[in-house]
């Protein structure tokens, strides 16, 4: 019986997908194998002796102590992609609100007082001051092109916008479900100077930390609008405020508020309502509970963000599940140890990815505890369990 503990409130979509003769499920775990989470913060906490994976019903992984856990050879699932429609969604919605004026509109309409033939009056008086532009035309400039920055490129070009786009590593994958009439810039700064639009789509990290920063901003067309629904800290919130006071920047449409853009004019700031559906939340629990289930059965790593991709059918042998620091000799040492005790490997699997990697092998017969021991003991083996 395998022990979940969730972290967070995970769709009932998600958890139906760990059958319940097999898995253990409560919010309150003592000694869980996985754990579940989608905001919960989990920098602080003491993480359990026991656990294998730790699964975010999300993309982001910010709260979660990812170099801590790799170290313990626990590998960190997430769930690309799966709400890569809703946050889509939010973009277009986002390039629409700042485009029409809408928000401005909106408040001037919902403050009008006096009778409706007042009202009629005020309203043809004022909509001047809210006349705003199209899309079709305009050039859209996505910075990230991973699920999401995909999904957003599509549908500006279906809506008529030019697209241009810039992500070093993009894949092959990523590149065939991409249109080709996104056209690829050469660097951020060629984009952020071709660009109506700008949406932002990477992760927070020391490279793409102030991304969109001073020099940047000076660089935008005059009157562009900047849109980020990825990550606070991608934009330098001060260099950004100077361009909207200046007006060189026409709006600023985000999911994050903040003390210093919330009562500008030019800024709709909304409460991080990205993934804040219904479908999205399903998508997410499903998907990663899938991958922790694969993982804890199968020794299979899918989507995670800190181990290599590895997957492989099943055989009829006993499987045995490594993680270790990627250095030389780890599998000759690993088969060494097998070979010693007369096991017979049927079919292994093994790669790395940056400081870590990670070993599956079907062996012939059941794998004795103490080779398991002797391979734990092998310098630089993170984790050793049998499935």
């Amino acid at each position: 019986m395998f022990k979940i503990q969730t972290l967070n409130n995970i769709s009932d979509l998600g958890l139906e997908r760990l059958p319940r003769d097999k898995y253990e499920i409560a919010s309150e775990m003592k000694q869980p194998d996985a754990i579940l989470l989608r905001s919960f913060k989990m920098h602080d906490m003491e993480i359990p002796v026991t656990l294998r994976a730790v699964g975010r019903a999300g993309a982001g992984v910010n709260n979660i102590p990812v170099e801590k856990l790799s170290a313990r050879g626990i590998p960190v699932f997430n769930a690309p992609g799966a709400n890569a429609n809703a946050v889509k969604e939010l973009v277009i919605v986002g390039m629409l609100l700042a485009c029409r004026n809408i928000c401005q509109g909106w408040d001037f309409a919902r403050r009008l007082e006096g009778d409706d033939a007042t009202l009629n009056k005020l309203v043809e008086a004022g909509k001047k001051d809210f006349v705003g532009f199209e899309l079709p035309g305009r050039t859209l400039g996505v910075i990230g092109l991973g699920a999401i920055g995909r999904e957003v490129a599509n549908a500006a070009l279906a809506l008529g916008m030019k697209v241009i786009g810039f992500d070093p590593g993009i894949t092959v994958q990523g590149a065939w479900q991409l249109s080709s009439s996104v056209q690829q810039a050469a660097n951020v700064d060629d984009l952020v100077s071709k660009s109506d639009f700008i949406s932002l789509h990477v992760p927070l990290n020391d490279a793409t930390r102030h991304l969109i920063n001073a020099q940047r901003l000076k660089l935008m067309k005059k009157g562009a609008v900047v849109l980020n629904f990825a990550r606070e800290g991608i934009i330098d919130d001060s260099a950004l405020n100077d361009a909207l006071s200046s007006g060189k920047v026409y709006a600023y449409v985000c999911d994050f508020p903040s003390n210093l853009f919330r009562n500008n004019p030019r800024v709709i700031a909304l409460p991080h309502l990205g993934a804040s559906t219904g479908e999205a939340e399903d998508n997410c629990a499903v998907m990663v509970a899938e991958q922790v289930r694969d993982f804890l059965e199968n020794g299979n790593i899918h989507n995670s963000v800190n181990f290599p991709e590895v997957m492989m059918p099943r055989t009829n042998g006993q499987r045995i599940a490594i993680a270790n620091a990627n250095v030389p000799n780890m599998v000759g040492q690993i088969s060494t140890a097998m070979a010693k005790a007369g096991i017979n490997i049927i079919d292994l699997l093994n790669k790395s990815r940056g400081g870590y990697a990670y070993t599956l092998a079907d062996v012939e017969g059941k794998i004795p505890d103490s080779v398991v021991q002797e391979i734990a003991k092998i310098d630089g083996v993170l984790s050793v369990r049998t499935l």
